[in-house]
């Protein structure tokens, strides 16, 4: 459906993308995930023919949009990073602006408007201006104006960024909807819960190139297959040990001050057992917490350095 090959974007001596390859199916969710300045925007510019490659190009349904990209965007829907409004107009006002843009007019402009302000929840709010709307608000909005043509393809660039907790949820919730409904989405952030939550396939970019892709289950398993439970006992006696390592013989146990570490495979359930075992050696457990990887450890195992520093 989109396609890059091997996409490079250089500004005079610096190379802000290098090299990359990605591919969306239709109905697909794509994560890019990466920090700040990792390269995320230029990659996503270059996919929407918004800025030319230096070397590469972008494929739409198998057709290069170097020359002719008039067909992806008719059918392709954009949620930039910057909150792209007229803060004198209304919400109405600004999705009449945009749906003009994209061909829309009459009685299907109204329509579509209408529909559009449901879907964000700003229906009560249509004919005020944006400049008295909050953050969450605007990025609401924001997205409310790539929708409006129906796009088959929606890319969205970091589009809950320094908004409060509760606009976040609800962002989050209506782009889980349009997923649910079919959308095919590139997602663009650098906080790994959001991907984690709305995207099957993810890529992991970093300094200006694709560092790793697959999965979730895929990249977590670069890490570990292996999850770690944490115990935590008032007494953890070697005899409460040795029966663990019989109990489960792939596992590793070891202690480590006052917890009591079982790594073992993710696909067995072991909690129920481990309870069993405490029961029967008069051990009261305070606690006990699963751990798998998370997108974040697969981050900090490919560059030795946490996502967000």
């Amino acid at each position: 459906m989109l396609q890059a090959i091997n996409l490079h974007k250089k500004y005079k001596t610096k190379e802000v993308v290098r090299q990359v390859n990605m591919q969306l199916e239709a109905g697909e969710s794509v994560g890019l995930l990466g920090p700040n300045g990792a390269g995320k925007s230029t990659t996503i510019s270059m996919l929407s023919s918004l800025i030319v490659p230096t070397s590469g190009e972008v494929l739409w349904q198998g057709k290069s949009i170097n020359k002719n990209p008039n067909d992806l965007r008719r059918a392709l829907g954009v949620v930039p990073q910057e909150i792209a409004l007229y803060p004198e107009l209304s919400a109405k006002e600004n999705l009449y602006f945009f749906g003009r843009v994209y061909g829309l007019k009459g009685q299907l402009l109204a329509e579509r408007t209408e529909e559009v302000l449901q879907k964000i929840g700003l229906i009560d709010r249509k004919n005020d201006t944006v400049k008295t709307f909050s953050g969450g608000m605007k990025r609401r909005l924001n997205i409310g104006a790539a929708l409006l043509h129906k796009p088959s393809i929606l890319i969205m660039d970091e589009p809950t960024v320094g908004i409060d907790p509760q606009s976040r949820a609800y962002i989050l919730d209506t782009v889980r909807q349009l997923v649910m409904d079919g959308m095919t989405l590139l997602y663009t952030s650098h906080y790994m819960e959001e991907v984690e939550l709305l995207c099957d396939k993810i890529y992991i970019m970093d300094q200006g190139e694709i560092i790793a892709q697959g999965s979730k289950e895929e990249l977590k398993s670069l890490v570990s297959d292996n999850q770690t439970i944490e115990l935590k006992a008032h007494l953890l006696p070697a005899e409460f040990e040795d029966s663990l390592k019989k109990q489960f013989p792939t596992a590793s146990v070891r202690k480590e001050e006052e917890l009591l570490l079982i790594s073992l495979p993710k696909n067995e359930e072991p909690l129920a057992t481990i309870f069993a075992l405490a029961a029967v050696h008069e051990i009261t457990i305070t606690s006990a917490v699963v751990k798998i990887p998370t997108l974040e450890d697969v981050f900090l195992y490919l560059t030795g350095r946490a996502l967000r520093d």
